[in-house]
């Protein structure tokens, strides 16, 4: 039997266990090898979220002392609400914890975090291809049916 998985805010010695984690998500939507994030993109990122003035959340997955799974948000104002929200930005499980549930498991954490912050909304996009992930978050949430464009400057 598995130990038990418990959520917890990411700690600053977690970074060896994190970073595989955070590349796996990476590499998931094609940012690896030539098109991987520049290292000072992901120092970067990793010291946003222990710096009290950043916006920049996480959260993991623990089984153990083994980190299985991470997630990342952040609260930002909206043109269309009073309140912040909250935009779940990065979500992922190492493959051979899939379908246990983490991945319900830190949404919820997120939506728990994001009630408590006082935000009214907690929102995320994915791509369409990703049918194991829209299957768990077309139980957690609903589909608003937008289109993402995006422009690199």
């Amino acid at each position: 039997m598995m130990p038990a998985v418990s959520i917890r805010p990411l700690q600053r010695d977690d970074y060896a266990q994190w970073r595989p984690l955070w590349d796996g998500y990476n590499a998931f939507y094609g940012r690896v090898g030539e098109t991987a994030l520049a290292e000072d993109i992901t120092r970067t990122t990793w010291e946003r979220f222990f710096d009290p003035a950043e916006p920049v959340h996480a959260m993991v997955a623990a089984q153990g002392a083994a980190v299985v799974a991470l997630v990342h948000y952040l609260f930002h104002r909206s043109t269309t609400r009073l309140h912040d929200v909250c935009y779940l930005q990065d979500l992922f499980t190492t493959p051979a914890q899939r379908g246990r549930r983490i991945g319900r498991q830190l949404i919820e954490a997120v939506y728990a975090e994001a009630r408590g912050a006082g935000s009214s909304r907690v929102y995320w996009l994915t791509q369409d291809a990703n049918v194991a992930g829209r299957a768990l978050y077309d139980k957690v949430a609903r589909h608003a049916g937008f289109i993402v464009y995006a422009h690199e400057l």
